[in-house]
């Protein structure tokens, strides 16, 4: 092979052209800005798609944000050693008679 001849000039240029449309394929596919003949980038600007699944997601984030927030809560209420609902209702059901209005209805009587 001829080192100084037009062959290996232009070898050159097309092995350093592919790799930069490889390259650029690469960044595209991946969301990446991409990079014009003279080194500077070029911002992909955002599609009705990708609008519509950034609001989608800001929205999943919300909701997870809310739903661990109510978690918290939940757990505060279930692990809080002064939480006994069983004492509460045994408390309930020792309580006097007289507390409220008996209810003594047979079938057919009316309140």
């Amino acid at each position: 092979m001829d080192w100084g001849g037009p062959t290996f000039v232009v070898l050159l240029v097309a092995i350093s052209t592919v790799g930069w449309l490889v390259n650029n394929w690469i960044r595209a596919k991946h969301g990446y800005s991409l990079e014009d003949e003279w080194g500077g980038k070029t911002e992909r600007g955002d599609t009705v798609e990708t609008k519509a699944l950034k609001a989608e997601n800001r929205q999943l984030h919300d909701k997870l944000d809310a739903m661990q927030d109510r978690m918290i809560v939940l757990e505060k209420i279930v692990t809080d050693r002064g939480y006994s609902l069983h004492d509460e209702i045994e408390a309930l059901r020792d309580r006097d008679e007289d507390n409220g209005v008996p209810l003594s209805l047979k079938k057919g009587e009316k309140a």
